[in-house]
């Protein structure tokens, strides 16, 4: 039974080891991006905020991502998601326009209540990002992008960042 597990994970990670040993980029690199962002956490508006995002590409792109919003009627939400994001043309390298699946916990809190562990509300937060990264010099760069899923509605964020 052992053995057959263990045949099954193989036939499902040889071809995610075989895109991967075909990637142009030799080496990957490691990234960090602060920006701004607003999403629709409520029906009633808006919440504004910003975040962070670090992540490794080679080909593809694995993340953390954590953002503190509130909107104007005093809820404040804290999101933590981890990312992987695929770019549409190969040949740019960790540039141009990309897909991103976003997903992980995200914390509410009421009109300056704290955040607890367990949350008195909250829930997954799970969506679907499209983006562009511009280049900026050798290192440098921008980010835009529009997303959606639950809990938020729909959401956008401008970020700039660098390639280490």
């Amino acid at each position: 039974m052992r053995s057959i597990r263990l045949s099954l994970i193989m036939i499902i990670l040889l071809p995610a080891m075989a895109a991967f040993a075909q990637e142009d980029a030799a080496h990957g690199e490691f990234w960090i991006c602060p920006g701004a962002e607003t999403a629709m956490f409520t029906y009633s508006g808006m919440a504004y905020g910003g975040g962070l995002a670090f992540g490794y590409s080679r080909g593809a792109t694995v993340g953390l991502k954590a953002s503190y919003l509130i909107d104007l009627d005093g809820l404040s939400t804290l999101e933590f998601t981890m990312l992987f994001r695929l770019y549409f043309i190969k040949s740019m390298h960790n540039s141009g326009p990309f897909v991103q699946l976003m997903g992980g916990p995200v914390f509410c809190s009421e009109k300056g209540d704290s955040f607890t562990i367990p949350a008195g509300f909250g829930t997954i937060s799970a969506g679907l990002c499209l983006g562009w990264r511009i280049p900026l010099r050798e290192k440098w760069f921008i980010e835009l992008s529009a997303r959606g899923g639950h809990p938020y509605l729909v959401g956008a964020g401008l970020s700039a960042g660098f390639r280490l």
